[in-house]
């Protein structure tokens, strides 16, 4: 009976209550999905920034590196100097990001809690969120870190 009362609205769907929470659910779910997308072109540019900051940094430091490497550095330890400032960059931003999420997060579910929205703290992908921005320095660290290759007489005429 209700489907012939419908019948003259082709785009009205009969569901029951669990069939209607999974078609919202689901929906919730795609736009999160494209939400991490969008994330992940995030981490590419924030990617290239953090190499070009190391790349001028390191530009910047020639004299200072040779210094270094003139009075014993190795260079491993200028690989890992780099690399951890590359870390720690990337962590910066990821913490500034995190808490500015979470802030915005916290607005709008205060101001849609009458619509049945709750805050909720997703703990596991706020730890793998960090695990990616230590990854993300790692790998940025990879063609800045190449300074460790310079002769230090060289460098330390470097201009």
């Amino acid at each position: 009976m209700l489907d012939q009362a419908l019948a003259a609205y082709p785009d009205v769907k009969v569901a029951g209550r669990s069939e209607f929470a999974s078609d919202r659910i689901s929906w919730v779910s795609n736009l999160l999905a494209i939400l991490y997308v969008l994330l992940g072109l995030d981490v590419v540019v924030s990617l290239f920034g953090i190499i070009n900051t190391l790349v001028l940094s390191v530009f910047e430091r020639t004299r200072e590196l040779g210094m270094l490497r003139a009075i014993g550095m190795s260079r491993r330890q200028v690989r890992r100097m780099i690399r951890d400032e590359s870390i720690i960059t990337s962590l910066i931003g990821a913490t500034m990001g995190i808490v500015t999420g979470l802030f915005l997060s916290i607005l709008v579910t205060t101001a849609l809690a009458g619509e049945g929205l709750r805050f909720a703290l997703p703990v596991g992908s706020l730890v793998a969120f960090v695990i990616v921005a230590v990854a993300a320095g790692s790998v940025a660290a990879i063609l800045p870190a190449r300074a460790a290759r310079l002769d230090p007489l060289t460098a330390l005429q470097y201009e």
